[in-house]
């Protein structure tokens, strides 16, 4: 055989083993009938079918008492799954492996990764870049490659389902629970980042869920602690909110989960959350969007679902609202009894059910738990923390700096002449500064604390604007980037003052900061979204040249900073 054939005949073998390697379309799958899922629907009882529908939530930072008694609820009531929360990678697969001993069938194990494993075991495994900051990049083959490795890490650990990404189109500044989780305020970026983080995912293997149905991105109450209410018309929900859940259902949207939102423009019930609704599960999602996939609730112990449906009324209603699987309900035993009775009162029908339950049972067959093996643990952690994973993170990063305003200080950046390094937010150096200190022949670094008299205050800027070129870096360094900077009036004052012609500002905050905090001024002003290591050493790059900028605002943020500005 030639060299010619043989490569060919190596691309098409491959070509070949990749096709038939490929798993079928999600939605159209979960709806056909097929042994493996009659055979176990059969198996079980009718209580267990019910049980099928129910999550469990799961830790393993909460002690072995904590873990053991998930055991017992798990053996006894025989759940469809976990909700996984807080812990260690390690500790996590044994107890996967501990639970789905117990279960007569392969528990579905689902996990809320917006950024992958690390926003919910941020210790040992790794972040990805938090969804506003993937909104600014202008390269979505990247969010796919992120989706794909997120699904590669999900298997490992032995999980199947992320709840992400999120398509609420975060057009209020101020909200207070979805904001840096949005790919942004413009539907369709954000239709464009979701689709591209989804196929990710569900080529590599896992099922993705859309979230917080039917759009929770204008709200100013944080539904974990109460109901919000969306006054908004039918008609604005449609070519807004509802907008990127209805171009993605159009292309194979295989989960979404609905928000507990007060919407009276899509059910005037009082105080009915839209989780519950069958108006909107059922009506709107199901028969006006036609949606097939899965749909699931948000947790059932918020107070946003609970507060007025107390008791387990409110997991009932989610089952009759037209729920394939229930988030973490507060009393599973007491919920599955109540479904049950509600089946032989009539509210709820059977039929419905069971073509429920085979739709849980089909999208198992899908992730191949028919043939469930245990997590091995050798090697797990470094597995999580493989070289390509970490590769991408800074790929991610360094298409996603944003400079704006202008990029002329950036490209006259000097690292031979005198240079003032001025730090706002954190008392002493990170990447950022550790990095650029090394590049700099002649620098002096200033950290301000917010604690400085008048005179010192007068002195600093005094002492900075003797130097050729200043850096004003200023970071935003809580758990979460807010929408507001927490500096005081002082150095907001002296941020006002330095940001002057000669001056780059550098930000590792959230974008919405450039309406509170006066850096308009600068010469250049240098976006890097959050303050992970990551993004200190992208935006480093960008600052050197090494990196050309190609990042773009993801968000309307005023007339100065504008959607889509980036140079």
């Amino acid at each position: 055989m030639t060299r010619k054939l043989f490569i060919l005949f190596f691309f098409f073998a491959a070509f070949s083993m990749a096709q038939a390697q490929k798993k079928p379309d999600f939605v159209p799958f979960i709806n056909s009938k097929n042994q493996w899922v009659d055979s176990v629907f059969s198996a079980l009882s009718p209580k267990e079918r019910i049980a099928q529908l129910f999550l469990v939530r799961a830790h393993t930072n909460l002690g072995q008492k904590y873990i053991d008694s998930v055991a017992q609820i798990i053996k006894k009531e025989q759940l469809g799954g976990l909700v996984v929360f807080q812990g260690g990678p390690v500790r996590h697969a044994n107890m996967f492996n501990h639970y789905q001993k117990l279960s007569k069938v392969p528990l579905l194990i689902t996990f809320d990764g917006e950024w992958g494993l690390g926003m919910r075991l941020p210790d040992s495994t790794i972040s990805y870049p938090y969804q506003m900051t993937l909104g600014a990049i202008q390269n979505e083959q990247l969010i796919y490659e992120m989706g794909r490795q997120v699904a590669k890490d999900f298997q490992r650990i032995g999980m199947h389902f992320n709840f992400a990404p999120v398509v609420d189109i975060n057009n209020n500044p101020k909200n207070p629970v979805i904001n840096f989780r949005s790919f942004g305020d413009n539907k369709f970026n954000v239709t464009r980042k979701a689709k591209a983080y989804m196929d990710g995912m569900m080529d590599g293997g896992i099922i993705s869920s859309l979230k917080h149905f039917p759009g929770h991105g204008d709200t100013d109450v944080d539904s974990h602690h109460d109901l919000p209410q969306l006054k908004f018309s039918k008609k604005r929900l449609d070519t807004l909110e509802i907008y990127p859940f209805r171009e993605l259902i159009q292309v194979g949207a295989p989960a979404i989960m609905v928000a507990h939102m007060n919407i009276p423009a899509l059910d005037n019930t009082p105080n009915i959350p839209s989780s519950i609704s069958r108006k909107v599960v059922t009506d709107l999602l199901r028969k006006e969007l036609g949606f097939k996939g899965l749909t699931v609730t948000d947790a059932m112990d918020m107070k946003g679902v609970k507060k007025f449906f107390p008791n387990g009324e409110a997991d009932v209603m989610a089952i009759e609202a037209g729920h394939d699987l229930l988030e973490v309900s507060e009393n599973s035993a007491r919920a599955i009894d109540l479904v049950e009775k509600a089946i032989r009162n009539g509210r709820i029908k059977q039929a419905e059910i069971d073509q429920r339950v085979k739709r849980v049972l089909a999208a198992k067959y899908w992730l191949g738990l028919n043939h469930y093996r245990p997590v091995s643990t050798r090697g797990l952690v470094t597995d999580l923390n493989n070289p390509s994973s970490q590769s991408l993170v800074q790929r991610l990063a360094d298409a996603s700096v944003t400079v704006l305003k202008s990029d002329k200080r950036i490209k006259m950046f000097n690292k031979k002449v005198e240079t003032a390094l001025v730090v706002v937010g954190i008392a002493q150096a990170q990447d950022f500064e550790r990095g650029l200190a090394v590049q700099l022949t002649n620098s002096t670094s200033f950290f301000i604390t917010g604690k400085e008299t008048e005179e010192q205050w007068k002195e600093l800027l005094k002492q900075i604007r003797k130097h050729e070129q200043i850096v004003l870096a200023i970071h935003d360094n809580r758990g979460r980037p807010r929408s507001e900077s927490d500096v005081n009036d002082a150095i907001r004052n002296f941020v006002d003052k330095l940001a002057g012609r000669r001056t780059i500002t550098v930000m590792f905050t959230n974008p919405y900061v450039l309406d509170n905090l006066p850096v308009a001024r600068s010469g250049s002003v240098l976006l890097a979204y959050q303050n992970d290591g990551f993004m200190q050493k992208a935006a480093l790059k960008v600052l050197l040249g090494q990196v050309k900028s190609k990042g773009k605002l993801p968000v309307h943020v005023n007339k100065e900073f504008a959607y889509g500005m980036g140079l």
